[in-house]
């Protein structure tokens, strides 16, 4: 005698999804698609204070960036203007 709970698959699927609609999915269809544009980031929580929105974390950033590379650059270009900056947001 078989048990009743080998003839059941065990999964959470409720009977009402009809798995035969779902033949010929692609998975990963949309990946490229989804992190083309995406670069996620999570912040410490106190620090959310001081980075309200994007916009505040890219200024935040594009300041240290022009830093590291003024400080970075011998002492006679230090003098001229630099080379590249990155732009700043308005």
């Amino acid at each position: 005698m078989k048990k009743a709970s080998a003839n059941r698959r065990n999964d959470d699927l409720r009977p009402e999804y009809d798995l035969t609609r779902l033949a010929g999915g692609v998975r990963g269809k949309y990946y490229r698609q989804a992190i083309a544009g995406t670069n996620l980031v999570l912040i410490e929580p106190e620090l959310t204070h001081v980075f309200r929105d994007s916009e505040s974390v890219n200024r935040a950033l594009r300041l240290l960036v022009n830093a590291a590379e003024a400080a970075a650059a011998p002492a006679q270009s230090r003098r001229l203007a630099p080379k590249k900056r990155l732009p700043t947001a308005p």
